[in-house]
């Protein structure tokens, strides 16, 4: 297919599966590993700590962002990293039953972290490159439901079926999950096959990040910081899934953990099923609304709204370890309050940093950046949960108290958050250099 047949591609064709295509391996990274680890044996704290870890790609990948495109189209990049993830995680697969089994899965799962940001990158490029600005808003619904439905494919649907081939066929744990990963890498593959054929070419990069080498690298830098209000925008970006990040992390390893424990004593099947089921419509509900707030109300008008749709829902796991009610219905009626707020209010974040810290000539590269920020936040919440999980007292209720602390500041920040860009009127898509 030539470049402008590609070019003129509707974003039905690969908005969604592209999405889903980062959605899926940065959950299996940051969540489903937890999990993996959990049925093998692992100790709480070592897996808070080392799968937080695998969050230092998303981290440090405003290290290299800059360097992508001038030497390979977005197009190029997404295909290569999709492929590659296909052969990391299939790796992990076949390195299971392995005697060393933690730390070479763990090596695997870094490679599929790397390849994930650096697909993340020019992906988002690619959508920037291709939408207006109000249709960003327009479309930012579906592009973050997309993202999460492969983050509920991971943590859903792979979950339940590790929980079915263990109970209903008596499989061990590790032959459980040997099947899982490898589905995951099948369907990385075929994400890559699908984009050979749909995937838009993008845009051709700016003369500015063409010029590349270190002085285009110093530059991309230097503009991203001397952007007005920049200090308060990233504390906005920083703190906005602040208390989330504690969540994402012990949340199912307290669904999963006995009651004598301080869990509510859920198996893989159940979890699995609250989180690919209503959870997932619950997600994709909030996620269109809150692009639609956002699209209609301007994102100025509507942050604080939505950074209060995301904050609010986490009373719900402070109620669970409480109360800890034994009824599955209630317990998944719960969790998917907070997955709605989660889905309604990420569609802020997310569009804050495309409109807010992104616009310029370095487009991509300051959006990477913006998620590197993100990423901070998470791997940040994450090694510090195990940590302070154990200087709580291993107490649930008391780890839960202080998820509600700390999703206070988001709020005041979001509050407060400054908007140096608007976008009401503008209909042409941003500058950008990919």
């Amino acid at each position: 297919m030539n470049r402008s047949a590609r070019a003129a591609r509707h974003p039905l064709c690969w908005v969604p599966s592209l999405y889903l295509a980062m959605g899926l391996p940065n959950v299996m990274v940051g969540a489903v590993a937890a999990i993996l680890y959990k049925n093998l044996g692992i100790a709480n704290e070592d897996i808070a700590l080392y799968t937080s870890q695998m969050y230092l790609p998303w981290v440090l990948k405003p290290l290299w962002a800059p360097l992508l495109e001038p030497l390979r189209g977005q197009r190029w990049w997404i295909l290569r990293m999709q492929f590659l993830m296909m052969a990391s995680l299939g790796a992990v697969a076949f390195c299971l039953p392995l005697e060393g089994f933690f730390q070479a899965s763990l090596a695997f799962f870094w490679i599929t972290g790397f390849a994930s940001a650096t697909q993340d990158i020019v992906a988002d490029g690619l959508f920037m490159a291709t939408m207006a600005p109000r249709d960003q808003a327009r479309y930012a619904g579906l592009q973050g439901m997309c993202w999460n439905l492969g983050a509920v494919l991971a943590s859903g649907l792979l979950v339940s079926a590790t929980g079915l081939l263990h109970t209903r066929f008596a499989l061990p744990w590790v032959q459980c999950w040997m099947l899982v990963m490898a589905a995951a890498a099948l369907l990385m593959g075929g994400f890559g096959l699908w984009h050979l054929r749909m995937l838009p070419t993008g845009a051709p990069a700016s003369p500015a990040a063409q010029a590349g080498g270190l002085q285009g690298l110093r530059e991309t830098w230097v503009s991203f910081f001397s952007k007005p209000q920049m200090a308060m925008m990233l504390a906005v970006v920083f703190f906005y899934r602040f208390g989330e990040g504690f969540i994402e992390k012990f949340g199912p390893l307290f669904l999963l953990d006995p009651r004598s424990a301080g869990g509510l004593g859920l198996d893989n099947a159940t979890l699995g099923h609250i989180n690919g089921t209503v959870g997932t419509l619950a997600f994709i509900a909030g996620a269109l609304l809150g692009g639609l707030v956002a699209a209609r109300l301007t994102l100025p008008r509507a942050f604080l709204l939505l950074a209060l749709t995301l904050n609010l829902p986490h009373v719900t796991y402070f109620w669970l370890s409480q109360a800890m009610p034994e009824s599955p219905w209630m317990i998944a009626a719960l969790v998917t309050v907070e997955k709605f707020g989660f889905g309604m209010g990420s569609v802020g974040h997310m569009l804050y940093m495309m409109q807010q810290l992104a616009p310029g000539p370095f487009c991509t590269a300051h959006y990477a950046m913006a998620t590197g920020v993100m990423a901070l936040t998470k791997w940040s919440t994450g090694s510090l949960s195990g940590w302070v999980w154990t200087a709580l007292g291993q107490d649930y209720r008391r780890f839960f108290l202080l998820v509600l602390l700390c999703s206070v500041p988001p709020v005041l920040l979001a509050w407060r958050a400054p908007f140096p860009h608007r976008h009401d009127r503008q209909e042409q898509p941003p500058q950008t250099e990919g």
